[in-house]
């Protein structure tokens, strides 16, 4: 197991793959490569988060050890069991600004405004973004955290679709580039979100579009910034083979505590046909009655087993390039090798703070 969670480790991952943290002979491994992980996903979803990017790491890492810090923005609101989570587990974002890491993954959350610049924790993700592109080699960012990368260096802002973006949907390669190297000519890759970012503003402001779909538009894209090449994923590869079933069950569950006015659209290419007729046949009742009560009777031990991650080859590639990539770009490479002369142009601490 080649992945190391820095300080306490969170019980979930713990209990599978043991308790210990980095070992003190691990810490200063010169050969590790260190990712801050910024995770955050809501409360209900942030510990899934935590074990779908740890075990997707795992996987995707080979033989080459990683060690993982974790942070969360600490404006986003929490109940208190999550409070109490990221008190045990979660570092400051001061502790991120004054660390080292050779890449980093931030991950989204459920958006509460129009205008992402109005999340209360715009400041400080901004200031995380301005710090990725001075100080990894590489930054990964999902879905909603991939929207506020294009906004806030670019100034490129979402569009509202007209539907939820919602399944696991066909993505064509559409450029060459070290993160599909050796991946399929089509990628299967989850989605779930209400807005996109359009591919021609992307292409318009430099962002190389990776894979595409006609039917989903761009996955992912890239674009370096500054010294760090940005990653951007507006669909979630590191999904289990369970969390869109979630997602749709806590949908559903909203409709029929009257949160949301319309019944969910079933996820695409996800389930099978005898799952979809049980969950059709569930739908007649639940639009009839209209009662949470109802979901005593959803079908969810019926469809589980016929759900399959069939996305894991495709994830599993695209992170494995992803770490050889970091691996051979890491910052400290280039801030510590023998330089002629003066600095090189440009060159930064790699520990200094970025300025806000």
């Amino acid at each position: 197991m080649p992945l190391f969670i820095e300080g306490r480790v969170p019980p979930r991952w713990a209990e599978h793959h043991g308790s210990a943290g980095v070992p003190g002979t691990f810490a200063g491994h010169a050969d590790c490569i260190k990712v801050a992980f910024v995770n955050n996903m809501p409360d209900a979803a942030l510990e899934d988060t935590e074990m779908q990017f740890f075990e997707l790491l795992d996987a995707a890492a080979d033989d080459t050890p990683i060690r993982v810090k974790l942070y969360s923005l600490p404006e986003i609101p929490r109940g208190g069991r999550a409070q109490e989570h990221l008190g045990n587990y979660y570092r400051s974002v001061a502790d991120l600004f004054d660390g080292h890491f050779d890449g980093a993954i931030i991950t989204g959350t459920e958006p509460r405004q129009p205008n992402l610049k109005q999340e209360p924790y715009w400041d400080t993700l901004a200031s995380i973004l301005d710090w990725a592109e001075r100080h990894t080699a590489s930054t990964v960012l999902s879905c909603l955290a991939a929207h506020a990368g294009v906004l806030h260096s670019d100034g490129i802002s979402r569009r509202p679709l007209p539907d939820k973006q919602f399944g696991v949907f066909d993505f064509r390669k559409t450029s060459e580039h070290a993160l599909t190297n050796r991946t399929p000519d089509v990628l299967r890759i989850p989605h779930s979100r209400w807005n996109e970012a359009p591919a021609a503003a992307l292409a318009s402001c430099g962002y190389t579009l990776l894979t595409e779909s006609t039917d989903a538009g761009a996955d992912l894209f890239v674009k370096k910034k500054k010294r760090s090449l940005f990653v951007h994923f507006q669909g979630h590869p590191e999904y289990g083979a369970l969390t869109l079933l979630k997602e749709y069950r806590r949908d559903i569950r909203r409709f029929l505590c009257k949160e949301r006015e319309t019944y969910p659209t079933m996820p695409h290419g996800y389930f099978d046909a005898g799952a979809a007729k049980l969950l059709n046949d569930f739908r007649e009742v639940a639009m009839a009655q209209q009662d949470e009560k109802v979901m005593a009777n959803f079908p969810e031990a019926a469809v589980v087993g016929t759900l399959q991650k069939t996305w894991h080859p495709s994830a599993n590639r695209v992170y494995s390039n992803w770490l050889r990539y970091v691996e051979s770009n890491r910052v400290e490479k280039v801030v510590f090798s023998p330089l002629s002369g003066a600095r090189a142009d440009g060159m930064l601490d790699a520990t200094h703070a970025p300025k806000k």
